[in-house]
């Protein structure tokens, strides 16, 4: 383990920590066909508990981005078993898969990723359309907004916002439905030092408040410290850092 950080925000909400995390067994995947094959995963195995924020780093093309497409049920493993909130995905359809991303897992993207045309408080509302009508409502954006320190740039639109506010804001949308999965790829990419820092602090912290199974891949050693846990991974296996 690299470092741990205590989070400074609230207790966890109740039961939050009760709800499975992340679990992936012996998964392997491989990309192309015949001689041209990779094997992007190789006998995979990670456990991430609720409120644990997990680092995975590497070098570009080690499988990174190939995890957090399998454990977000985007792809399909060749063999081993992915759970996530306490259900097996690994031999579900592209629609049943679908539904458990919309119900179970959060995204958050390098540069925010968020729709130009719509206020940061939209951007939280979005998602909650979408869901089942016997799904939980949900949070409330604005409680949310605030929460992540951006309730006064509620009303601006991307434009409008700093690299670092866009993150914070893409951090909130992702955690309006009440995942229990929160995938991370590369938030810090395009921050400074000081925002990076601030970011995965803020990811940390949420985690661990909200009982969500985080897994961040980066590039950025210097932020490791806010995690809980770091794994390496290096052509497609995965193994912890002491």
């Amino acid at each position: 383990m690299t470092g741990q950080t205590t989070p400074t925000a609230g207790p966890r909400e109740a039961g939050a920590n009760d709800r499975p995390g992340l679990v992936m067994e012996g998964v392997c995947l491989t990309h192309g066909d015949g001689a041209e094959t990779v094997q992007a995963l190789d006998d995979v195995h990670l456990v991430v508990r609720p409120g644990e924020l997990a680092a995975i780093v590497g070098p570009s093309g080690a499988g990174k981005s190939s995890l957090l497409a399998v454990a977000g049920g985007l792809a399909r493993p060749d063999r081993g078993t992915v759970t996530l909130a306490g259900l097996d995905i690994t031999a579900a359809g592209a629609r049943a898969r679908a539904k458990l991303r919309r119900e179970h897992v959060g995204f958050v993207f390098q540069s925010g990723n968020l729709v130009p045309a719509l206020t940061a408080a939209d951007q939280l509302r979005l998602p909650l359309r979408f869901r089942p009508r016997r799904a939980r409502s949900g949070r409330d954006p604005l409680a949310l907004l605030e929460d992540v320190g951006m309730a006064d740039k509620a009303g601006r639109r991307p434009h409008q916002l700093s690299g670092g506010e866009r993150q914070r804001v893409g951090i909130a949308r992702a955690l309006v439905t009440e995942p229990s999965v929160l995938l991370v790829d590369e938030p810090t990419a395009a921050l400074d030092r000081a925002r990076s820092h601030e970011i995965v602090r803020l990811l940390a912290r949420e985690a661990e408040r909200f009982g969500v199974a985080a897994v961040m891949v980066t590039h950025d050693h210097d932020v490791l410290e806010h995690c809980d846990t770091v794994y390496e991974m290096i052509d497609g296996r995965l193994a912890a850092l002491a």
